[in-house]
């Protein structure tokens, strides 16, 4: 309906901070994130002048969160580890001077088992990072030659040595579904994960997604069956290790759930800084997204000038909210408390009456006044979940 009145947020969400470092040693072929390689000597990450382009991107950001706190930092790629721990200082420096953190906040960085020295993590740790991602991918070494991977199965077990001397809270990156992979060897690999002493793990089907080279020139993937059994093998050996399934990909150890995704999981506000990086910020009366120039070439030329980053911004529909809303919290097993849909849109969740009993009658869903959650066959089938949605099938606009 035209005339639907514009809701009101009675409070704001958690505030999150994500950080785009768009460089990396190699392009691997599935890989759609804006992310640029590095061809040569002479095409090293400009560090000391990324750092403040990405001081100033922040800076002009403030006026749009003034006041609110960092529940959590995120220092993703690209590969953020090819930066010093220097340059993490002094960014991390001026994110506390310009925003105030929560007691505790997690503090992630991406790292690839490539860009492993001792030294260099050990320093990352002082500096205040205190959770590390690693994009492990597989222990195979025919499937990291196969994905494109710079390090190889030596490499990925020295970096998880490295990692658990000098950090607590450390998850790795897997895939499965892998090129010629079979169940026994995506089998391996999760248990080689599982055994490493990790709080937590993300294993990723491999998806062929639009301009990457793996789209181009499709490699031979197991098929949907051999996929299948791989996620069901995977979710019983996670649970065998006292991993819990929280969401459609992670797996985590009690109380070691990533704080940072889980906010984006529910909704959640987060202000991303960096070429290409994306925000979700929301006003009492509007929410907002927006997109930074993705060239870093242009980005840093916006900074040197004085222009503004922000290459996109919309103002999210109204009748997009509850699709974007449930297209986020039906990822997570446990799904969400009812009254929180409410006070993350807006909207009451009766605008939604009809799509839930649809999908509660197609056994997709279960939900009552307190909580909604996904079926195992939801979470088995979830974009058919997620299709019911679909902001057409709404009533409100």
């Amino acid at each position: 309906m035209s005339d639907w009145p514009i809701p009101k947020l009675k409070s704001l969400p958690p505030l999150s901070l994500y950080v785009h470092f768009p460089w990396c040693m190699k392009k691997c072929p599935y890989c759609d994130f804006n992310s640029h390689e590095i061809r040569s000597a002479d095409s090293l990450p400009p560090e000391e002048e990324y750092v403040a382009a990405l001081i100033r991107d922040l800076e002009s950001a403030l006026s749009n969160v003034w006041g609110r706190r960092l529940s959590s930092i995120f220092l993703g790629g690209g590969t953020p580890s090819l930066f010093s721990a220097q340059a993490m200082d002094t960014l991390l420096t001026a994110v506390r001077t310009l925003l105030p953190l929560e007691h505790f906040a997690e503090v992630t960085l991406e790292a690839n088992p490539g860009t492993f020295e001792a030294q260099k993590f050990a320093d990352y740790r002082q500096v205040g990072i205190n959770r590390l991602s690693i994009g492990i991918q597989s222990f195979n070494p025919q499937h990291l030659k196969a994905l494109g991977r710079v390090h190889d199965e030596q490499e990925a077990h020295r970096a998880v040595d490295i990692a658990l001397k000098y950090f607590e809270n450390i998850n790795l990156d897997l895939m499965y579904a892998l090129p010629g992979q079979t169940l026994e060897q995506a089998q391996t690999d999760i248990d080689t994960a599982c055994s490493q002493g990790v709080t937590h793990i993300s294993a990723y089907h491999l998806t062929l997604e639009p301009n990457t080279l793996f789209h181009r020139f499709p490699p031979k993937l197991p098929d949907d069956e051999q996929a299948a059994a791989m996620q069901d093998m995977i979710e019983q050996t996670t649970s065998n290790h006292q991993y819990r399934n929280y969401e459609t990909s992670a797996f985590a150890q009690a109380g070691k759930e990533s704080r940072h995704n889980m906010n984006y999981w529910l909704f959640g506000d987060y202000l991303g800084i960096g070429a290409g990086a994306h925000s979700k910020i929301s006003f009492a009366d509007k929410i907002v997204r927006q997109m930074c120039y993705k060239q870093p070439k242009e980005y840093l030329a916006r900074a040197q000038a004085g222009e503004s980053f922000i290459q996109t911004q919309q103002e999210l529909a109204v009748a997009d909210r509850g699709f974007e809303f449930m297209m986020n919290a039906l990822r997570l097993t446990g799904g969400f408390d009812t009254s929180l849909f409410q006070e993350r849109t807006g909207l009451p969740i009766t605008v939604l009456q009809q799509q839930l009993d649809e999908a509660e009658q197609r056994g997709l869903l279960v939900h009552d006044r307190l909580r909604i959650k996904p079926t195992v066959l939801g979470r088995r089938f979830l974009n058919d979940l997620l299709q019911i949605f679909l902001p057409e099938k709404n009533s409100i606009g």
